[in-house]
């Protein structure tokens, strides 16, 4: 599968963000993209709580290579984005981005398992979430 079109959510730096210097934290940026991906997938026609009652599966978090390359700040707007880089049989790798308008401030590449709820051993990512993936 090749990149899909880039989905982005507009978040806004708040207090609890930051450090005392009004510094984004690095782990907010982690939290940041987990909201960009839990929207992303709404786009797509599901949640993840959809996804747990329909099929018995989540999607968890494998591994996450960040980079950071400049802070974002108190009362910054910034745009998170979700762009699907690969899908295999029961993973997902996404790439994803932190923005100050032009300025690119983090950059990740996620890989996600499909699991069951009930096992928690991957599974194959349900054939109609792979088709909705694939537009």
């Amino acid at each position: 599968m090749t990149k899909s079109k880039i989905f982005s959510l507009p978040v806004r730096v708040y207090f609890q963000d930051t450090d005392a210097g009004g510094v984004v934290y690095h782990a907010s940026y982690v939290n940041f993209m987990e909201r960009s991906r839990t929207e992303w997938l709404r786009t797509h026609g599901y949640s993840n709580a959809g996804l747990m009652k329909e099929f018995g599966v989540v999607f968890v978090v494998r591994s996450l290579k960040l980079d950071y390359l400049k802070p974002a700040l108190l009362d910054d707007l910034l745009d998170v984005t979700a762009q699907i880089k690969d899908v295999g049989r029961s993973r997902l790798t996404l790439l994803q981005t932190v923005r100050r308008g032009a300025e690119l401030l983090t950059e990740a590449e996620v890989h996600l398992v499909c699991v069951s709820l009930a096992s928690f051993r991957p599974v194959a990512v349900p054939e109609v979430l792979r088709v909705q993936l694939d537009k």
